[in-house]
């Protein structure tokens, strides 16, 4: 059974974090198979990097989507950073981020991100946004202004997941130009069910902001994840497989998609170990230079490690 202690319990909810679910009937909630445990947070490493987090005053999505991981992550002080607000301008059913209308944009962030990167001794950060469909670069500047604050702080390798910027012109230039070491971008799901997943996103708009990544710097590492458990087929998750292949990505995640609420889509089903390893071990026959399929992957779950084994199969790929 997963267990994860909900530290956003300790912050008072001024107003409902999902309304639009609010009237949503209840979904079932499967029983959790053994293979889904994780450690209860609670390390003194944890809570240092607890306090670190609330004296830079930042928003993490470790705990604004419930990860699962978050206990071994925050007591190795690996926190992913969650910047531009709290609150997303979209309504993704998987999604436990709040959603509403955000804040303005603090101009300070960028630079308070790039404080708490030094003060936790990253040598990988990983900076990741809630939508914002309500900005005319979707928030592309600030992404940029907190990738070149981090430079400045740190040694560390960046690695961003961003929204899709649909609709915004020159938002992924702006990115782009800023030269994070791996650019990511979740496609979440298969195309069939992007309507009832992932409702104010469009498959192919993501999959080109991957390509795009690419056409402006074919020397970007790219990395894109697909939740599984949610109703689609295995042979649509290989069609993805392609589909990413085909926009040169370099790195694919793959994890299980784990309920936050009864409110929110139900789990269709969960994913035994052995069909993830048969996932990696397809993912790496098409050509991706690293894949991190289990049921407790997440996108920015081990992005050290990774970073430096999807570095190293480049450079050996290069190299033959």
């Amino acid at each position: 059974m997963t267990t994860v202690i909900d530290t956003l319990a300790e912050r008072p909810e001024a107003r409902p974090r999902h309304p639009e679910k609010a009237h949503r009937p209840d979904t079932p909630v499967r029983r959790k198979p053994d293979w889904i445990r994780v450690k209860a947070p609670g390390s003194p490493v944890y809570r240092e990097t607890m306090e670190i987090v609330r004296e830079h005053g930042l928003v993490t999505v470790c705990e604004e989507a419930g990860c699962p991981n978050i206990g071994e992550c925050w007591s190795k002080k690996h926190a992913t950073f969650m910047i531009m607000g709290d609150t997303c301008t979209r309504a993704c059913a998987f999604c436990n981020v709040r959603t509403g209308l955000p804040e303005p944009l603090d101009p300070n962030e960028p630079e308070r991100v790039a404080e708490a990167t030094a003060k936790l001794g990253l040598e990988h950060v990983v900076v990741t946004s809630v939508d914002r469909d309500d900005l005319d670069d979707g928030g592309a500047r600030h992404f940029a202004d907190t990738i070149t604050a981090i430079r400045r702080a740190s040694s560390a390798t960046i690695e961003i997941l961003t929204p899709d910027f649909l609709r915004k012109p020159g938002a992924i230039e702006t990115v782009v130009e800023a030269a994070p070491d791996v650019f990511n971008h979740n496609l979440e799901t298969v195309p069939s069910l992007y309507l009832s997943v992932r409702p104010g996103a469009r498959y192919f708009a993501s999959l080109r902001l991957l390509q795009q990544v690419k056409d402006i710097n074919p020397g970007m590492f790219t990395k894109s994840g697909l939740m599984v458990g949610l109703g689609e087929e295995r042979n649509e998750v290989l069609q993805v497989m392609d589909d990413l292949r085909a926009a040169d990505v370099d790195f694919l995640t793959i994890g299980q998609y784990l309920q936050p609420t009864r409110k929110h889509h139900e789990v269709a089903a969960y994913i035994s170990p052995e069909a993830f390893k048969a996932y990696e071990t397809i993912a790496y026959a098409k050509g991706f230079l690293m894949v991190s399929a289990s049921p407790l992957t997440r996108s920015s779950h081990h992005a050290g490690e990774d970073f430096a084994r999807l570095r190293a199969a480049r450079e050996a790929l290069q190299g033959a």
